[in-house]
């Protein structure tokens, strides 16, 4: 209740009204001519564009005609107050000095990056144009606005750029908080070529790296720890991300592996052992208590240590993870149809699992296609999975090219101009595994039997080589797909001689 109402009935017959168009009770936003309308079905009506059907002008359709409740434009609905906006003359949602939206965050955005000199600093002009060019300002003026009476976390990172107390290196962004939006304005700065290019989950292991070592109190264990990362795993990682984009699950695996190296520090430093004097005898201990998986994760870190001269050379016996067994070539031929003709489970999530099970790619490739992809030069639909392009049979080709034109997450600044056949909600990043893997399985579609399942059948119709190098897979992981399939491709070459 609004403090300035002494009781709540006061308040209820001044302020609460059942809505002339949606008929819900509660708060009005406005009076209009066809009654008191709510919140949300104020700002819906703000929000349709059109050619008005009575005047034929085009403006904000936010009124009702009464013979036919047809959207109509505030004039010819008799509307008494103008919906302008003050600045641009544009109709639409009013904000604060009767300024429509997107010039509400063009002044937001100005005010914070603000050098002092009442000017954008020159370094960040094109992260202001991103901001303020977005097709859905409303998303932009949300992240830098205040809530609750408490500063936004953007709003404050974007004051601390535009005074220059926040440096324009990746470095600076390490330890900012809150850390998801530092690392979202990381992005877009990214994005807006301010600050170099390097892989998102580069920077995210990064950032987890400082904040664990900080973490460990031991002198000695904290020192290998970061001669261990700084040498060893650090530029493996770099190194890596120069090749292609590195995963979520590569990113989680070497933070395990740093976590293993942790632990087994500190198990030697309850044990009395120096990790210089460690024996197979002492090493085997700790192997015995710990499952095959985390003693494959400690391996990098042995491995590395006996190198520099920091312990011993000693074994750990090798990890043979199990392999899930492939679903039957029926079923998959009955989830594939059910993907086609069944509309219920959203046009991407089913693209995505018709990939998965059609041509057995593994869920982040197909998350990093792109709409390049799809050659629609010839005749026949192609997508670029290898060296040739792969041919898509209708009615796949039409559902392929039907999300090619209904692209989600395309209106804020954060993918506006993506590439990404699958674009995500992060600046020029796409749908993480993390999104699309539980909207497969809700389909009830199982991504590593049906994967396998696919690539078994694919071996069986034609030479492993060719599958391999169409899809883009190893040769060796075909023929041994192959010879799990029972195939007689035997004596294929996978190179073709010169004539």
């Amino acid at each position: 209740m609004d403090r300035h109402y002494a009781t709540a009935e006061q308040y209820e017959r001044w302020f609460i009204r059942d809505c002339a168009r949606c008929g819900r009770r509660g708060n009005f936003a406005a009076r209009w001519p066809d009654g008191h309308v709510c919140r949300t079905c104020h700002d819906r009506a703000l929000r349709t564009h059109g050619r008005c059907p009575s005047c034929g002008l085009d403006r904000v359709l936010a009124g009702l005609r009464a013979e036919d409740q047809a959207p109509i434009c505030t004039s010819c609905a008799g509307f008494s107050i103008s919906y302008a906006c003050a600045e641009c003359g544009q109709e639409g949602k009013l904000h604060a000095g009767r300024r429509c939206t997107r010039c509400t965050v063009t002044r937001r955005v100005a005010e914070l990056l603000d050098d002092g000199t009442g000017r954008v600093r020159p370094e960040l002009v094109p992260l202001a144009e991103l901001l303020t060019s977005m097709d859905n300002p409303l998303s932009g003026l949300a992240w830098v606005s205040s809530r609750h009476g408490r500063s936004a976390g953007a709003a404050d990172l974007l004051r601390g750029l535009g005074r220059g107390d926040i440096e324009l290196t990746h470095g600076a962004f390490h330890r900012l908080r809150p850390w998801r939006v530092a690392a979202h304005l990381r992005e877009l700065l990214m994005q807006c070529d301010v600050l170099p290019r390097i892989d998102k989950q580069v920077m995210l292991f990064e950032r987890w790296l400082l904040e664990h070592l900080d973490t460990v109190t031991e002198a000695e264990q904290r020192r290998l720890l970061r001669q261990y990362t700084t040498w060893h795993t650090l530029p493996w990682l770099r190194r890596r991300a120069e090749r292609g984009p590195i995963s979520r699950a590569t990113r989680n695996g070497l933070g395990q592996q740093v976590l293993r190296a942790d632990d087994f520090l500190a198990w030697t430093q309850e044990q009395g052992v120096a990790l210089a004097a460690l024996r197979q005898a002492d090493l085997d201990r700790w192997l015995v208590d710990h499952r095959p998986h985390q003693r494959q994760l400690l391996k990098p870190f042995l491995t590395w240590a006996a190198r520099a001269g920091h312990m011993p050379r000693l074994e750990i016996p090798p990890y043979r993870p199990g392999q899930q067994a492939p679903i039957t070539q029926h079923r998959r031929l009955a989830l594939l149809r059910k993907l086609i003709t069944d509309e219920t489970g959203g046009l991407r999530t089913r693209v995505a699992a018709i990939l998965v099970l059609l041509y057995a790619q593994p869920l982040g490739r197909i998350l990093r296609l792109t709409i390049d992809d799809i050659d629609t030069t010839g005749p026949d639909v192609l997508l670029h999975l290898g060296d040739p392009p792969t041919p898509v049979p209708e009615p796949v080709a039409e559902l392929l090219l039907a999300l090619h034109d209904q692209r989600t997450n395309m209106r804020t600044a954060t993918n506006r101009d993506a590439r990404w056949l699958f674009p995500g909600r992060r600046a020029g990043q796409p749908l993480t595994v993390g999104t699309m893997a539980p909207l497969i399985r809700d389909l009830g579609i199982p991504t590593v039997p049906g994967r396998l399942a696919a690539l078994r059948q694919l071996v069986l119709q034609a030479p492993a080589p060719v599958v391999a190098q169409a899809l883009g897979f190893h040769h060796h992981t075909t023929q041994r797909h192959h010879a799990a399939a029972g195939g007689t491709w035997n004596r294929y070459s996978p190179t073709r001689n010169a004539p």
